[in-house]
């Protein structure tokens, strides 16, 4: 069985309080419908700023209410497969991301994709889809989508994507997953504050695990596993995603505190997601056959 959720009518915060569109089973096959991150105003390379509602960005698709999730369980969602549409749009500007100091104006760029996304005649570039704001209700209050946190949101990880598996600390019961703000490509740090936005369509699947705890989202794929913090600094996420990790992994092998961080400082790698968000986002990475040498199958 698949159960299909249009984009209709998003949501532009994460919250307990919104409905949910669709109650769904863990293991259940759900398709899940996105707008762009502009939720498809901009129209052309000539789209005006006065011309954009900006209480509309980043839309999400959801919530969903996930049979079986309830507080102090953890999520987790399959990525199997992403498919975007054949146009999609760049942006930045003024006061926008790491270069708005040099910029006059908000410029947008409308790009075709077709198997590549052709920025012009020289460039042509690889696609790599992924997905920007997915996430759970937070534990408390409302987040807007472009806020990334514990909950998850715009993470804007690039990691994000077709095999991927994304774990969620459970808040509320159901949890009330979303996602939106797809990306045909997106460079780590997403520097000039937008990547390849694209609407388009994730195939998920959900799993509901009691033994697993974690406090922020966690990735995991085939390389390994990463911890996703987001923080009012890249310096605190940077750090955070460095001693979550630790204190995962360290219960489950037979290492010394510092043992371990001896082995994850010659193996692990402290990488940045993005740095132009309202909160900052890190993440730390861990190899699959550090995994597999400790029998850590959990993820």
């Amino acid at each position: 069985m698949t159960t299909i959720i249009r984009r209709g009518q998003p949501i532009y915060a994460f919250s307990k309080d919104n409905t949910p569109v669709a109650h769904v089973n863990t293991g259940e096959k759900v398709v899940i419908e996105t707008y762009d991150c502009f939720e498809d105003q901009v129209t052309s390379d000539d789209t005006s700023y006065d011309s954009i509602d900006w209480n509309r960005i980043n839309p999400a698709t959801g919530p969903i209410y996930i049979e079986g999730a309830e507080p102090g369980k953890t999520l987790a969602v399959h990525i199997d497969r992403i498919d975007i549409k054949d146009k999609g749009v760049l942006s930045t500007g003024e006061r926008l991301g790491t270069m708005g100091h040099r910029l006059k104006g908000l410029e947008f760029k409308i790009v075709p994709i077709n198997n590549q996304i052709e920025f012009n005649a020289k460039i042509s570039i690889p696609c790599n889809k992924m997905i920007g704001v997915i996430g759970v209700a937070p534990k408390e209050g409302a987040v807007n989508c472009g806020t990334p946190g514990m909950h998850g949101g715009n993470m804007d990880t690039t990691l994000i994507t077709e095999g991927a598996t994304l774990y969620f600390p459970v808040f509320h019961k159901g949890a009330l997953f979303g996602l939106g703000d797809m990306h045909a490509a997106m460079g780590d740090g997403e520097i000039g504050v937008s990547g390849v936005e694209v609407g388009g369509s994730a195939s998920v699947h959900f799993e509901v695990i009691d033994n697993l705890k974690i406090n922020y989202p966690m990735l995991s794929n085939e390389q390994g596993i990463s911890m996703i913090v987001s923080k009012e600094t890249l310096d605190e996420a940077a750090k955070s995603s460095v001693e979550e990790m630790i204190d995962f992994l360290l219960p489950q092998t037979d290492l010394s505190l510092a043992e371990l961080t001896m082995l994850m400082s010659a193996i692990g790698d402290a990488q940045i997601s993005q740095i132009v968000d309202p909160k900052l986002t890190a993440r730390f990475f861990v190899p699959r056959w550090f995994l597999n040498a400790y029998s850590i199958h959990s993820i």
